[in-house]
């Protein structure tokens, strides 16, 4: 069930989740909760869609069958595997369901997401997603440090 309106702030940690399974929901909630973000949840594909266009979200916890019978039914999934790299890379992109391996790299790969998490470990959730967290920090650590440096260099008056 899609949240409310909710404003974001400059110090907040947004979140967004988009399940079908209510309990893995609810725990993949709490565990963001706790570790400080402020979590929005997405009902449909359009939902999700138009939330992540609008919001700079920090992690997205995606259900592998979200709205969907099968992996390959999820619009949402697809979707974000289409979006060019510069619309999602502000976010950890984090795929949940039994048909993954947890941290397994060429799944996640294959997915086009940071990290993958089989649903067999939700009851350690909140450690994986500060995992898959840093992982992602570091990996574009180097990235994010030249784009940071190009981006004032080219807006320092002449």
């Amino acid at each position: 069930m899609s949240d409310k309106f909710e404003f974001i702030g400059a110090d907040d940690k947004p979140a967004l989740l988009a399940f079908s399974t209510p309990e893995w929901l609810e725990a993949a909630k709490a565990a963001l909760q706790e570790l400080g973000y402020k979590v929005h949840t997405a009902a449909t594909h359009s939902d999700f869609l138009i939330r992540f266009s609008q919001v700079r979200y920090q992690v997205v916890i995606l259900e592998e069958c979200f709205a969907a019978n099968t992996i390959e039914e999820n619009i949402t999934l697809r979707s974000l595997q289409a979006m060019q790299m510069s619309q999602r890379r502000h976010a950890t992109v984090i795929l949940f369901g039994t048909s993954f391996q947890t941290f397994t790299p060429t799944q996640a790969f294959q997915q086009s997401v940071h990290a993958v998490i089989n649903s067999s470990e939700l009851f350690l959730l909140k450690q994986l997603v500060e995992k898959a967290l840093a992982d992602t920090n570091m990996f574009l650590h180097s990235y994010r440090e030249v784009q940071e440096r190009v981006y004032s260099s080219s807006n320092k008056p002449k």
